[in-house]
Parts: structure tokens; sequence; C-alpha cells
């Protein structure tokens, strides 16, 4: 099937950025990013537009949002299509690059990985605000996100509600019993190969340009580790909530994890869930990171507290959703276009 083609196209702007924020990371990655921003068809500078901020998956980046798929769209051709023919309002969106020697992002602050939340939003949304039409006050903004990109929409839907006036989360990383003790065996092997050493391991897949599944899979969880249990007198500066021997749940060091859990973060936003302008979340009923049950977990929450919201189970799982856009973005738009 090849896809269909946008009655217009907006435009795809690079940004060079140099940011003191990210300047002397603890991994040592760069803090020189290049950021993309898209512009609608007919943008007109004497018009604001909404401002959406694309947060990716783990292992993506921006650029990689704006890469050519082979059947689907891209972030890019999707905006395109659905302002050009499907009646979408239009949008001033930010593809920004949070890419980690971890593979990923939580985009949250952390000593151990650089202070992403920080960086998003007090470097970035200036940073084009001050060169676009678009944004200016949380009414105007929106973030979202799949994936670990869903987990950051949540967090910053409900830590940050000063900042962003409405949040999209697609399949985002809620119940952290569910979503990532499971990887945890599978960590401790692949550690076991590498003397159980986090220090050996790192060593060995930093230094390969080809990474085996399974250790995408433990740096994911070490990445994991490195922003929710940040230590800067640990190596790397981070624990791991699992002896590396034995493989016993180190409990102290898993309350650090489950204090940036969603599904415990939402009872304690209530006040700022109920501010926003607009919320969706949603989730696939087959989900294979069993992330369905934390969002079942935030819907429950939500309507328990009388907060509106919109949340939709469907029927697939984890991988290649980027298709639920076709719903989340046009509902963004069009939440933040309604402005007072």
């Amino acid at each position: 099937m090849r896809k269909p083609t946008p009655a217009a196209l907006g435009t795809l702007h690079r940004i060079d950025h140099n940011s003191p924020i990210l300047a002397g990371n603890t991994p040592g990655d760069p803090s020189v990013r290049q950021v993309l921003v898209y512009t609608p068809p007919d943008y007109d500078e004497s018009h604001t537009y909404p401002l959406l901020m694309d947060l990716v998956g783990y292992t993506g980046s921006g650029f990689g949002h704006a890469s050519w798929k082979p059947f689907g769209f891209n972030l890019v051709e999707r905006l395109d299509w659905l302002i050009s023919t499907q009646g979408m309002a239009p949008v001033v969106a930010v593809l920004p690059d949070c890419f980690t020697a971890y593979g990923g992002n939580q985009y949250i602050n952390s000593s151990a990985t650089g202070r992403y939340m920080d960086y998003l939003i007090d470097e970035i949304l200036p940073l084009v605000e001050g060169r676009f039409s678009a944004g200016g006050d949380r009414n105007r903004r929106g973030v979202f996100g799949k994936s670990s990109g869903g987990y950051g929409s949540f967090i910053h839907g409900m830590t940050r509600a000063g900042t962003w006036g409405a949040f999209a989360s697609h399949s985002g990383d809620a119940f952290f019993e569910y979503a990532y003790m499971s990887d945890f065996p599978r960590a401790l092997r692949e550690l076991a190969k590498h003397e159980e050493s986090v220090t050996i391991f790192l060593e060995h897949v930093w230094s390969k340009e080809k990474l085996s599944h399974d250790e995408v899979m433990v740096l994911m969880t070490l990445g994991m580790a490195a922003h929710y249990d940040p230590d800067p007198a640990a190596p790397h500066g981070f624990q791991v909530p699992f002896d590396l021997h034995t493989g016993a749940i180190r409990w102290d060091r898993w309350e650090r994890w489950l204090r940036h859990d969603p599904v415990r973060v939402a009872g304690e936003s209530l006040d700022a869930l109920r501010s926003l302008r607009g919320i969706y979340f949603d989730c696939g009923s087959k989900d294979q990171f069993h992330l369905v049950y934390g969002n079942r977990m935030i819907h429950q929450t939500l309507a328990d507290a009388g907060i509106s919201h919109e949340y939709h189970e469907f029927d697939d799982d984890h991988s290649d959703v980027d298709y639920r856009m076709n719903i989340s973005l046009p509902w963004m738009a069009g939440v933040l276009s309604a402005v007072d």
C-alpha cells in the first residue's frame, strides 16, 4: 500500500543550539544539538499557532520522526496530511534531540543523564517561540509522545502544568512493577557475561557499532536507573535496583523509581491535571510491556477525581502505533486553538 500524498506541504527548519543546561552532563553527551521545527502549509507570522512538542520513544530522536518511512507517515508527512486534507487546525511542531548514551530519554531532570526537562522548557521553548509565531503561553502549548515519550508527556503534564496546556500520551510507561521488573532477570543474565559489572558492560556496548537486542534492553534498564535513581557518589552517577549477583531487589532503591511512576504521580497532581485544557492517553490492549494496566490505573484515578480526559484502548501491541496520532494530534490542535 502506498501512503497518500498530502495536498499541501509544510516546511521543516533545522536550528543548531548549544545548550548551557546540557553542558558537562555526566555521560558526556553533546551539548550542541539540532532542533527540528515544523511550520504548516501557508504559515503566516501574523497568526499565533498552537505549539506541539514531540517526545520520541526510547532509542529514538527528533530526526528519526522526520525520516522517510516505506508505508506509513513520518511525523512531518502526517502533519501535512492531517492539516491539508483532514481538517486539523494548523500547528507548529518541535522535534528535539534528547538522545543519550543510554539509548534514549525519560525527559526528566537527573544528575546522571542531564536536566532534560529544564532543557526542553527553559531553552527549547524560548528558542522556538522567539523565532516562530507559536505558543507563547501554556494555553497554546501541548506535549505528546509514545512509550518513553508518552511517559515524558504524562510527567510534564502532571508536574509542569504551568508550562503545558495539554498533553497526549500513547502507550506511556506506567505502573513500574509491570513495566520494568520483568526486564531485571534479563539484565542480570547479560551483566553476568561482563563480570556482573555495570562499568564493564557499558564500556563494552559503548565501544560497539552494532548492539544485540538483549544489549539494547539492558542498556535501557540502566538508562531507567540513571533517570530514576541518580546518585553522584555511585559509579556512572546512578544506582541499580537489584543486587548484581543474587538478583535480590534493593527495595530502598526501587522506592526511588516509584516516586517517578505516573500512576503514583497522578494521585499527587490532581489539581495540576484539573487545570489542563486537555488530557489524552491511550494504550494497546496487547501491549507487550504490560503498560495497559498502568494506563487503566491512571484513567481510574482521573475518573474517580472527576477530571475530564480522553482515554482509549485499541486492539494492538506496543509497536508501530504512530497511526494513533491521527486521533491525538487533531484533538490537541483543536483544544489549543480554542483559546479563550
